[in-house]
């Protein structure tokens, strides 16, 4: 019995609560993690995980050993990270998770050249609105965009700042009137986020300083993207990341409403689970981020 072997897989069984998605993440089969934990459970003479038909929980020995065995192989990870990253080598399989409109609008068009680059490496891409729990999932990296990120025991890195401003199309405004200041605001129809920090209210930041503004919108969605279409159909004024709007505006769909006033900046994080830094399949693919976020976000 290889013991890293069986640390992992009992740890990644915890950490995904399953031994049916353990074993999907690890491509083996259930019944032989459940041997394997079966082994382990009688060298070490006692019982790790307590099971039944409909649910699984630690023993308390059960727990000291998943604290334990994360830590050692956590430290075991940081020191082949720090051995790829000096030796330049990057292959394996690197899972990642990332807004839905992100992914599509940013990631996907740089990962032809970064699976050119590194023939050695296969990537899972996970889209997701949503804040995942990315241990649970079972992801080596998240992107999220945020304000701010809660306090954690994951690692966060600050990649790039994303400005946010007021658009509608301009056949929406030909019929409606374009709002000359914020007050004018509540006289329009909006489309709100369902995922933004308020969907009845918008922060303004301009030449008075910040200002409140409250919404009744006719039209709640929860895809950016959705969004964005719903705007450029005339459907009302609404809030968009710039990386989202900028297409739409160099065509002509959509115009800047109240162009000296803007949302507050949203950050680009990359997060991780280890403290010991990412290795260098993640470190390549955040390079690629990186430099497709210089290339072109505000």
């Amino acid at each position: 019995m290889d013991k890293l072997t069986v640390m992992h897989a009992f740890c990644r069984i915890v950490e995904r609560g399953s031994f049916a998605r353990a074993a999907e993440d690890l491509e083996v089969s259930a019944g032989l993690l459940s041997r394997e934990i079966k082994q382990l459970e009688q060298s070490l003479g006692c019982s790790l995980l307590t099971r039944t038909t409909r649910s699984m929980s630690l023993t308390e020995q059960g727990r000291n050993y998943h604290d334990e065995a994360r830590r050692i192989l956590d430290a075991v990870n940081g020191m082949e990270a720090r051995l790829r990253r000096d030796s330049g080598a990057v292959h394996g399989h690197l899972r990642v998770n990332a807004p839905g409109s992100f992914g599509q609008i940013v990631i996907a068009p740089m990962l032809p050249e970064l699976l050119a680059t590194y023939p050695s490496l296969t990537l899972s891409l996970s889209l997701d609105d949503r804040v995942v729990d990315m241990v649970e999932g079972g992801f080596d990296l998240t992107i999220r965009i945020r304000a701010t990120l809660p306090d954690s025991n994951l690692v966060a890195r600050r990649l790039a700042d994303i400005g946010q401003r007021l658009y509608a199309a301009p056949a929406y405004l030909a019929a409606h009137g374009t709002p000359a200041g914020v007050d004018a605001l509540a006289a329009h129809r909006c489309v709100a986020y369902l995922l933004a920090d308020s969907t009845t209210q918008w922060e303004l930041d301009g030449p008075g300083g910040r200002q409140l503004v409250r919404l009744e919108p006719q039209l709640r969605v929860g895809s950016s993207l959705v969004l964005r279409d719903m705007l450029v159909a005339g459907q009302g004024i609404g809030a968009l990341p710039d990386f989202i709007a900028d297409a739409p505006v160099r065509a002509g769909h959509l115009v800047r409403v109240l162009p000296q006033h803007a949302l507050p900046a949203r950050h680009v994080y990359a997060v991780t689970a280890s403290r010991h830094g990412v290795d260098a399949k993640a470190a390549a693919f955040l390079a690629q981020l990186q430099a497709t976020l210089a290339g072109g976000l505000s």
